[in-house]
């Protein structure tokens, strides 16, 4: 179903995303990559060419905020590569922070970017790929199973992304097109560099106790459970425990968070 069809791949250009570029372009797969910078996506072309000589890589400078230009930009992807068999709404942006001091802008952007980003990938790629089927995959974030202090914006967005993925996975299985959920803990990618000056005491506390993953390990789990049709993916024994227990554990995790906040208050 899926040998050869093109892999479609938002927020390519770095990080989760560009280490899924990788695999299926080793696959043997067209890759076509939609990120903002232009620059870093030159600079992703020629990472994956250094690891896939042979690949085709297409790329699509793209603001997945933007419902037009996400339309415009996979329309000119299955012109010029084909219709995709993988589709992969990776791209998003976090930037933590307390909700009575954070801008109500950053609400409506991550909103923008995280959740409806998806949409727009997704509601363009499903129609194109309903004769051949496919696999299509969401990279949501263990910030999906329980309210993270500090995630206010950033953890709605994965929560909405995490509904949206539940009613596809029913709804397009009848259309040959096998929905994925992945649900990366803390990851060494840009993004997570980028929060570091705005994460308040408490969330730099909360994440301590998780540790850091190598983007390439997440991309992997990532696509062996898309490959075998799994619908959930969750990295290492953490994630896997909150998927199983996070609505009976959610309790102690808010005492745990109320104990932090109280110490580092005082």
């Amino acid at each position: 179903m899926t040998n050869r069809q093109p892999a479609f791949i938002t927020g390519g250009s770095s990080g989760i995303g560009l280490e899924l570029a990788k695999i299926l372009a080793l696959r043997g797969h067209d890759v076509a990559i939609f990120a903002r910078d232009a620059n870093k996506l030159r600079d992703a072309v020629a990472i994956l060419k250094k690891s896939a000589p042979n690949a085709r890589i297409a790329v699509y400078p793209c603001d997945v905020g933007d419902r037009v230009a996400v339309e415009h930009s996979v329309a000119a992807a299955i012109a010029d590569i084909g219709v995709p068999g993988w589709a992969i709404a990776n791209a998003g942006i976090s930037q933590p922070g307390e909700f009575m001091t954070q801008d109500i802008t950053e609400f409506e952007t991550q909103m923008q970017v995280n959740y409806m980003g998806a949409v727009y990938f997704a509601k363009t790629v499903a129609p194109a790929m309903i004769a051949d089927g496919g696999r299509l995959v969401f990279v949501s974030s263990g910030a999906a199973f329980f309210g993270i202090y500090g995630y206010g914006a950033y953890g709605a967005t994965k929560f909405a992304m995490r509904g949206l993925a539940e009613v596809l996975r029913v709804e397009l299985k009848p259309h040959n097109i096998s929905v994925t959920l992945a649900f990366p803990p803390d990851t060494d990618t840009p993004q997570l560099a980028n929060e570091v000056p705005f994460k308040p005491k408490v969330t730099r506390a909360v994440a301590a106790s998780g540790g850091v993953w190598a983007p390439e390990a997440v991309a992997n789990a990532i696509i062996s459970r898309a490959t075998r049709g799994k619908f959930s993916v969750t990295p290492g024994f953490q994630m896997t425990a909150l998927l199983l227990t996070h609505s009976l554990i959610a309790p102690m995790l808010r005492l745990w968070q109320g104990l932090l906040v109280r110490k580092h208050n005082r």
